[in-house]
This record gives structure tokens, C-alpha cells and sequence, in this order.
């Protein structure tokens, strides 16, 4: 198995630090879209996924888009100019962008099949960018441990919410706030904004009722996963995971699955985990080569 370090350039120009993990050049990828913090320091499980694909003949894509990291320093292709990004200074109204990036590389690299993967909230992102591009470069979809970005913010004092609507309002959006948002983000007022009053990636809820649009709109059909001990879903991780596929068109054909007694990074379970996406990428292949046997 090969790592090659990957600089992705986004449309806006900013490189995005991938790894592709490849054994011999494969017709199919599976691109991974990380969540906040979701590196390969704090996620290992990644090394499971791209052992296991390469093992079964599929290439894996570990794809980093703004927040993998507090802080990153990068390049942007189109100013000539370094920057520094991270989940200290994120505009959620990149995803697209940072998204398709990773798709436009994997089409231009030559792969045949792509299957576009996220954890946490970058399954969100996934929906968000699926759900506004229906992509036919991207086949399938796997989304494992859609962020709950109400339960998550629902941490935030009222104090703190005045805090980021008062800095905003005052112009102040690109200052650090002076608390750590969720008590383990430092970022700017503008980011925080965007995490606790917009609906950008907050499209995934256990509630029924509330706004599943963009998950309505997405036309692809796939996966989802999530363990059993998912501490982020109200004690109920099997009825949130359901509660999204019954809004999503291909519900019928999408596949659920509960890795059992694990969490929200899968702790123990990494290579169970890593199993699965193998058997879903084969089965999916499977399953086009005899819709087009005579």
C-alpha cells in the first residue's frame, strides 16, 4: 500500500491536504470527507478504512476540508498568497466547494466509480453538497455519524449566544470570540454564527419534524452508520439514523447499518467498520455488473 500526500485546489483557490491510499491504481474510490477535528491524530480509523479497500482492490481518498484541524497552514493557488485555515476561521458556505474539490480530483484522476464517504460533520457536508449538485460523477453515497448540531450547541449559554450576536453586530464578525465555542472551538464570531443560528450543515436532527430539505433533495442512494452508544442523538442512535433515511427519496433503497456497543469515533469497532464499507463498495459493483449482463 502507497500513501501519496494530496494537494487539492479549491475553486476559491485554497489547497486542501488529502492522502490517497492506493495499491495498485484502482477503477473505484472511496473519498472521505473528515469532520471537525476529525484528523487522523484523533480519527485512526481512517488507516482501517484505506488498509481494507486496498486490500479489496479500491483506492480511499482521505479528503481534509477547512476543519480537520484548529489550524492548518496552506496555500491558495489564485492570490499566490499562504493562509491559515481551520475550524478557528470556517465558512460553512465552502462545503461545496471544498467537497467538489475532492470529487473534480477523483473524476480527473480517471477513477470510474466514485463512492463519496463523510464522518460526523462531514456527513452533513455530504448532504449539503449532494442535495445542492445531485453530482453524477459521485455514485453512491456512506455517511457515517451524521453530525447533531442541536444537541451539540445546545451546550452554549445564552450569555455566549449574546456574545457572538453582539460582536457580529458590531462588525466584529473576524475576532476571536473570547470564549471556546462548545468549550473546545476557538474561532472567530463569524464561525460561531454560522454554527449556532444558521441551517447551513444543521440538517440532520432526531426530531421528526424538523428540517430534513436538504436531505429531501438528495437524489443518491448509499449508506448509513452509526454506533449504538452515539452519544450525540439522545440516547436513540438507531431512531435518529432512521429518522434521516425516512426523508431521503432512495429510503427503500439504502442501506442501514449499527455497528454495536461503539460510539461516535467507533472506538474498538474501527475495523468492523472498515469491513462494512468494503462489502458495500463490492456489493454496489455487484450489483451494476449484473444490471448490465444481457
Amino acid at each position: 500500500m502507497a500513501l501519496r500526500k494530496l494537494n487539492v485546489p479549491t475553486q476559491r483557490g485554497v489547497l486542501l491536504n488529502g492522502v490517497l491510499f492506493t495499491e495498485t491504481k484502482a477503477d473505484t474510490v472511496v473519498v472521505a470527507i473528515t469532520g471537525i477535528h476529525g484528523n487522523f491524530y484523533s480519527n485512526p480509523f481512517y488507516y482501517n478504512f484505506g488498509q481494507t479497500l486496498n486490500a479489496g482492490g479500491v483506492d480511499f481518498i482521505y479528503a481534509q476540508t477547512n476543519d480537520a484541524f484548529g489550524r492548518i497552514q496552506t496555500h491558495n493557488v489564485k492570490t499566490g498568497k499562504e493562509e491559515v485555515i481551520g475550524s478557528w476561521n470556517e465558512n460553512f458556505d465552502d462545503t461545496d466547494d471544498d467537497v467538489g474539490a475532492y470529487v473534480r480530483y477523483a473524476f480527473q484522476a480517471g477513477y470510474r466509480h466514485i463512492i463519496l464517504a463523510g464522518h460526523s460533520l462531514g456527513a452533513n457536508k455530504i448532504i449539503h453538497y449532494l442535495a445542492q449538485t445531485h453530482d453524477p460523477k459521485v455514485e453512491h453515497f456512506i455517511l457515517l455519524s451524521p453530525a447533531n448540531i442541536t444537541w451539540l450547541t445546545s451546550q452554549v449559554t445564552e450569555e455566549e449566544k449574546d456574545c457572538v450576536r453582539r460582536m457580529v453586530g458590531r462588525g466584529q464578525g473576524q475576532e476571536m470570540l473570547p470564549f471556546p465555542l462548545l468549550g473546545w472551538i476557538d474561532c472567530v464570531a463569524d464561525t460561531a454564527w454560522q454554527w449556532l443560528f444558521t441551517d447551513t450543515l444543521n440538517n440532520v436532527h432526531v426530531e421528526a419534524d424538523k428540517d430534513f430539505s436538504q436531505v429531501a433533495r438528495m437524489t443518491h442512494s448509499g449508506a448509513l452508520l452509526i454506533g449504538t452508544y452515539d452519544n450525540f442523538t439522545y440516547g436513540d442512535p438507531a431512531g435518529f439514523l432512521r429518522t434521516i433515511n425516512s426523508h431521503m427519496p432512495t429510503a427503500q433503497d439504502n442501506t442501514l447499518i449499527f455497528i454495536q456497543k461503539t460510539g461516535h469515533t467507533y472506538q474498538q469497532k474501527e475495523q468492523e467498520v472498515a469491513d462494512h464499507i468494503l462489502r458495500l463498495v463490492q456489493q454496489w459493483r455487484q450489483a451494476e455488473v449484473a444490471s448490465i449482463m444481457p
